[in-house]
């Protein structure tokens, strides 16, 4: 698994990273040295947003595995309201906070608490999702099979993982790439939620 680079100093930072687009572009965040955590390269975020379109005005967003927040920012900073974002490590979520109130992005909501348990409980749907779990967690398929029911019809979800993730029925692959170490995919979603009702209508 990738992890964080950079030297972790006392304050237990392990470096910034920089927001590469829309109203906070070029504004740095730091980030926290912690297990697992493995903040989404420029160069992948660059072209996810890109995938994505540069204005998501109008758009949900939930960054499910939220880390340092690269791309729950990124989706704020380009116009998405409300942008959810989930994390357990209370080190992480406290610098997510810091981050939020740095750039005064009330549009940002922090949830802290485990990924499959806020997927149980809330019932805001989104029009795109982002699962980019620690590598060791084999997360994503098993998320996939959740996500459903808190999606918006052709909801649109970024996968990041070491290896790509096979597509489940009722999904289509709309882009794929690797960096490094780095898989990532743009999916999305084409089937019925769990009452029933067809995603696409």
């Amino acid at each position: 698994m990738n992890s964080s680079k950079g030297n972790r100093g006392a304050s237990g930072t392990s470096g910034t990273l920089r927001v590469i687009g829309g109203r906070y572009r070029s504004r740095r965040l730091r980030v926290v040295a912690r297990p697992g955590l493995r903040p989404t390269p420029d160069r992948v975020r660059e072209t996810l947003f890109n995938w994505l379109g540069q204005d998501l005005g109008g758009l949900a967003c939930l960054d499910l595995y939220a880390g340092s927040g690269a791309l729950g920012f990124e989706a704020a900073s380009r116009g998405a309201a409300p942008v959810v974002m989930v994390e357990k490590d209370r080190v992480a979520l406290a610098e997510l906070e810091r981050s939020r109130s740095a750039l005064g992005a009330a549009q940002v909501v922090i949830i802290g608490g485990d990924a499959d348990l806020y997927l149980a409980r809330e019932k805001a749907r989104f029009d795109v999702v982002f699962l980019d779990p620690p590598f060791r967690q084999n997360a994503v398929a098993p998320v996939l099979e959740k996500l459903p029911s808190r999606l918006q019809p052709q909801a649109r979800v970024y996968v990041e993982a070491d290896a790509p993730v096979a597509v489940p029925q009722r999904w289509t692959e709309l882009k794929r790439a690797r960096a490094g170490q780095v898989s990532y995919q743009l999916l999305r979603w084409d089937g019925h939620d769990q009452s029933g009702i067809p995603g696409n209508v």
